[in-house]
């Protein structure tokens, strides 16, 4: 009888030092890559976004809608690959955001992009100060460290410390900016006095002219004076402020004015920028440096450098009374999330190392055993080559694999052994046992790895952030195969000796546990004398080591021979007994009948259940983020005065609560206008009026128990609507990419008055019916924004001589200021303004009545007018933006919801009430938001099962031959759905869908796993029986003969099955109770730090439970429901085609 044999292995068998070689030098590449690679919390997602700005100041929404927005849109809307349009007119400034399909190249696109932005040039106005600003936006540049300053210091000074650590930090590689937050730009204001100005005839002009001409160098050419050339140039520009105070702006009949005749106390302001932003730091004033890392570039790497950088600044340059602090450390972030994922392994090998340890024996488990770290060291060889960083997607993937990886080396041993019994040399039995079995591994691999390939192709933003994780399990998982073909069998060589049944000697055990111990004392000498906590920490393992080698003498060889020769032999019996009584009689299809009414059963038990369904986990709050929106119209000092309101209170509640008694808040940040955001929002414009306070909360681990969701409970029923005419709502940080608000109905139209109406309609419709758990909703413009409109009698204008352009100018001057030139003091240069000085410019008497004084053209003389004689003004309310998405103008009602409410609950009331709603059918209504991002996912997800399924399908048709027993094994992983909908509902689970659905697809691979192994193995032994008795391969055999072969292999696969099941749901258990333990923390300064929960917990343990129900019902399948389905299907092929081996 032929048998098996798989070509690599016995390559790598024959030249085993090869292999070895092979070993050592993908551990060394494989280890030098994980600590090399960039690490961050998320996978850098690819956004496919081009952002269009236009400054155009001085213009109302309306009028950059009309003048910018539009034109630029007809031409835009014709480049290929777009995906949505979206615009945003706001005060001076106008923002065009495109989002392409994921296929398209970012490169091409913005070329595209920029050159019919170009075409448009010639509908837009003529006086815009810069051309359009056309940039793609890269997600993966983001801040990942703050750096603030607080002191007695003066704004100088500040400005001094600030630039001096944002031109060292730039110097860092991995740096891509730093944003100077809370001071603004130098700037030499000209503050005039209006009175002086008109006493003297003086125009903005005059004094732009002026200065202009006196600030300039000028290269005159090269003057040749005996054979030596020399350029000339003529150096005019200001030295000093007090120079340019002095010059001449005017000199008329012998009357000459000096600038600072003109200027306010005579004065020239040596200052700055009008604030924009203000923000404190725990209730002081802070001056923030904002830290941009480069797209790609190692967050830690850089985070490091910088703290250096800060250290030797305070050491050597800065004065130690200033004081700095650090906050949205993402590199501590980073960090712990590495560290408990890391543990999260750690303690998933160790659970796996001890149940293969019990079934398999100590050789055994070390040599399955080592395919988990070899197989993630040749994913972190191939994941590196491919320049992906490490982030939680990819370590999770390793995660979810981890009992995986040794599937495939535990059916290997088992068979290696099961050849070595029958009396084979340990080079054939290997040879063979691994043959045996190849094709049935590699086939129910690739399956695995089949349901994870239609992940790859998951499309926009969500597949950018998701997709690294398919990818690290196709890697890792096809990793495990080739240690399982290549590399264990060249190490089953070393280990040619069988375990004695005896177990180790005392002797033997003593002398392995004093080598470690000697070698433990060894390191712990080395820590003490040179303080090495790499020392302690091999101390510590090789003193567990020893313990361990004694106590595997002394108890735990004997309880894992007692498990494998006693409780699994009656396991095996049992199961036998079990599989036997199943096959009796109708009990086959009792059985299978029985199963699918329970998937139904199941079915209906979830709907009932009614389990709420979120795309995402439900967070505990990292940070809350309290946003109060004043009136349109408030300046900053308004917003200020709120948002010193929103501290007290807020910190009032924390007292209250016992928070700052246990020292459960890190920090409270107040950020008051431009930069006043939350999370995964974009500030298109300063916003006077808006205000932000961020509570950051000590890690999860320090809390004490105390959930942070209950604190966000508190502050939305404290603070929303507490403050009249101040709008206030409650945040909480979010896990994965941004998806909008949880409710945003979109209405869109032409008309922008019936636009509000509809809008206002339904938020007071919807508000009124109290629906739990929602904030409250809100219209996402400002319609009562103040306004002053000068109108121009254009006759009157003319008749003096006047334009409308010139009035409209020397309006903005007076109000909004001019940058007319530069002062240049040694390296820096910076802006000077003319403006009315502040008493002036906020009075509108004042600026009304300011004399416009020009030549008339023509009669040549001067003539003075005031402004109030050809222009008029009022007062009125406006909107603060324009918002348009693929051209139709839109406005949208959105809301947070509060903790304990749910999405889906609230909008299926929502859409009752839209159902309802009356509107002119022009005018489209529709939800949209992370609702959007939910049905898109939800589809792709249903998509991607299909498609694994079809992959599936087409590998097992392709190894069976037959339509029948991939069906079988398809079964499975329907009816392993009945424990994930079991458990879901049982335990009042979440359903959710990025996890859950994903979960799904990952236990559709590696349900058919034992499936196939299985009738793999029934249909070689029925191939072998063929041989035995001399018939044909397409020959049936007697049913009698089939149900003795599929017992036997029920009896001969039991061990594996069941190894494999427990050592994927052990891999997951810690992830899925959320059981932390820091190991280097325990084994370095004894601090173990153990605690159930966190975030990682709350954001994969869905997805950890959906494998874990559904792989231990399917685990019962695979052992009764199989065979059983095996045995029916066989049964009705001999009824049919074969009758007389039906009666056999």
């Amino acid at each position: 009888m032929k048998q098996r044999e798989f070509k690599l292995t016995t390559l790598a068998l024959k030249n085993k030092t090869t292999v070895y070689l092979l070993i050592v030098l993908l551990t060394v590449v494989g280890l030098s890559n994980y600590i090399g690679m960039p690490k961050e919390t998320f996978p850098e997602v690819d956004m496919p976004m081009i952002m269009i700005s236009v400054p155009y100041p001085g213009n109302a929404p309306t009028d950059i809608e009309n003048l910018i927005v539009r034109p630029i849109e007809k031409e835009v809307s014709s480049v290929d690959g777009i995906k949505n349009m979206q615009s945003t007119s706001v005060q001076d400034m106008g923002f065009i955001l495109l989002e392409f399909k994921s296929d398209v190249k970012i490169k091409t696109a913005l070329q595209d992009v920029k050159d019919a932005v170009d075409k448009s040039k010639g509908e837009l106005p003529d006086d815009l100060p810069i051309d359009p600003i056309v940039t793609d936006v890269n997600a993966s540049e983001f801040p990942i460290i703050n750096i603030n300053m607080s002191g007695e210091f003066s704004m100088n000074k500040f400005k001094e410390f600030a630039e001096y650590l944002e031109d060292k930090i730039e110097d860092v590689k991995e740096i891509s900016q730093v944003n100077i937050i809370g001071i603004e730009d130098k700037l030499i204001r000209l503050e005039l006095d209006k009175e002086k100005m008109e006493a003297s005839y003086l125009t903005f002009s005059d004094i732009e002219t002026a200065l202009i001409y006196e600030n300039m160098s000028i290269s005159g050419g090269d003057l040749v004076i005996e054979d030596t050339r020399r350029s000339v140039r003529t150096d005019g520009e200001f030295k000093s402020i007090e120079e340019m105070k002095n010059i001449i702006v005017k000199n008329e009949n012998l009357n000459v004015i000096y600038l600072k005749d003109v200027l306010k106390d005579g004065k020239i302001i040596d200052g700055y920028k009008d604030p924009q932003s203000i923000s404190r730091l725990n209730g002081e004033p802070v001056v923030t440096l904002q830290v941009i890392k480069k797209s790609g570039e190692n967050l830690i790497a850089a985070s490091e450098q910088i703290f250096d950088i800060v250290h030797q600044a305070q050491k050597d340059i800065l004065p130690k009374d200033l004081k700095i602090s650090i906050t949205n450390d993402q590199s501590d972030n980073v960090r712990k999330m590495i560290k408990n994922l890391e543990n999260s392994i750690i303690m998933g090998v160790i659970f796996v190392m001890l149940v293969l340890y019990i079934f398999l024996g100590t050789r055994n488990a070390m040599l399955v055993g080592m395919a988990i770290p070899m197989s993630m060291l040749i994913s972190f060889v191939i994941l590196g080559i491919m320049g992906t960083s490490i982030n939680m997607m990819v370590l999770f993937g390793l995660i979810l694999a981890l009992g995986m990886l040794v599937d495939n080396g535990i059916v290997a041993i088992e068979n290696i052994h099961r050849f070595r019994q029958a009396g084979y040399s340990i080079f054939d039995a290997t040879r063979l046992g691994v043959g045996e079995i190849a094709q049935a591994i590699i086939a129910s691999t690739l399956t695995t790895l089949a349901a994870f390939f239609p992940l790859l192709i998951w499309p926009g933003v969500m597949g950018s952030f998701m997709k690294i994780m398919p990818v690290t399990l196709i890697i890792v998982l096809s990793s495990s195969l080739f240690v399982a073909l290549v590399l264990l069998p060249a190490l089953m060589l070393v280990f040619k000796k069988e375990e004695k049944p005896e177990g180790p000697t005392k002797k033997r055990a003593i002398t392995i546990a004093v080598i470690f111990s000697v070698i433990g004392l060894l390191s712990l000498l080395i820590h003490f004398i040179a303080e090495s906590r790499t020392a302690m920490l091999f101390s510590s393992l090789f003193f567990i080591f020893a313990v361990i080698s004694f106590l595997n003498y002394a108890l735990f060889f004997r309880i894992s021979v007692w498990f494998r020769d006693t409780f699994l032999v009656k396991l095996e019996n049992l199961y036998l007994k079990l599989l036997k009584k199943s096959f009796y009689g109708k009990r086959p299809y009792f059985l299978l009948l029985g199963t699918i009414i329970l998937l139904f059963g199941t079915i209906l038990f979830m709907s009932i259940r009614l389990p709420r369904v979120t795309l995402f986990p439900v967070n505990e709050p990292k940070f809350i983020v309290v946003k109060s929106l004043l009136p349109a119209g408030y300046d900053l000092k308004a917003g200020d005065t709120v948002a010193h309101s929103v501290e007290r209170e807020v910190t009032r509640i924390l007292e209250e609560e016992g928070w700052f008694k246990d020292s459960l808040v890190e920090s409270i940040i107040t950020v008051v206008g431009k930069g006043a955001v939350s999370q995964h929002e974009i500030s298109l414009s300063s916003a006077p009026n808006r205000t932000t306070t961020t509570i950051n909360f000590v890690d999860y681990e320090y809390r004490k128990g105390r959930e942070t969701k209950d604190i966000f409970k508190k502050l939305g029923e404290k603070l929303v609507d507490k403050w009249p005419g101040v709008t206030t709502t409650v945040e909480k940080n979010l896990v994965g990419p941004p998806t909008g608000k949880p409710i945003n109905i979109e209405i869109s139209g032409d008309d922008f008055d019936v636009l509000l109406h509809y809008a206002d309609t339904l938020k007071q419709m919807i508000n009124s019916m109290g629906i739990p758990g929602l904030e409250g909703l809100k219209i996402d413009i400002e319609t009562d924004k103040p306004e002053l409109i000068i109108s121009v009698d254009r006759e009157k204008a003319k008749r003096f001589g006047m334009a409308t352009g010139q009035i409209a100018a020397t309006i903005r001057t007076a109000l909004f200021g001019k940058e007319i030139t530069d002062l240049k003091i040694g390296e820096e240069k910076y802006p000077v303004q003319i403006q009315l000085a502040s008493e002036y410019r906020n009075n509108i008497d004042d600026l009304m009545n300011q004399i416009i004084s020009f030549r008339d053209p023509a009669t040549g003389r001067r003539s003075h007018v005031p402004v109030h004689a050809v222009a008029s003004y009022k007062d009125t309310k406006s909107f603060n933006s324009v918002k348009r998405i693929d051209g139709k103008r839109v406005i949208t009602l959105y809301s947070n919801v509060l903790q304990g409410g749910n999405a889906n609950e609230i909008l299926a009331k929502i859409r009752k009430i839209l159902k309802g709603f009356e509107h002119d059918q022009a005018y489209k209504i529709k939800i949209t938001g992370e609702q959007k991002e939910q049905a898109q996912s939800s589809a792709f997800l249903i998509k991607a099962m299909f498609i694994a399924l079809f992959l599936i399908i087409m590998l097992l048709v392709t190894q069976f031959n037959s339509l029948v027993k991939p069906f079988i094994i398809l079964a499975t992983v329907l009816f392993s759905t009945i424990g994930v909908f079991g458990g879901i509902a049982t335990f009042r689970m979440d359903f959710v869908i990025m996890m859950t659905g994903i979960g799904i697809i990952s236990l559709a691979g590696i349900v058919v796993n034992n499936g196939i192994v299985l009738i793999d193995y029934i249909d070689y032994l029925k191939n072998n029986r063929r041989k035995e008795l001399g018939l044909k391969k397409s020959d049936n055999l007697p049913f009698s003969e089939t149900i003795e072969i599929v017992v036997r292999s029920g009896q001969t696969r039991l061990r594996p099955v069941l190894l494999t099941a427990i050592t994927t749901i052990l891999g997951l258990l810690p992830m899925a109770i959320g059981f932390n333990i820091d190991f280097p923390g325990l084994l370095i300064d004894c601090k173990p730090n153990i605690y159930f929960g966190g975030d990682n917990n709350l954001f994969w343990g869905p997805m950890a439970w959906t494998v874990i129900f559904g792989l231990t019902f399917a685990t019962f399948l695979t052992l009764i429901l199989v065979p059983i389905m095996y045995l029916i299907g066989n049964r009705v092929k001999l009824y049919f085609y074969d009758k007389k081996n039906f009666y056999l």
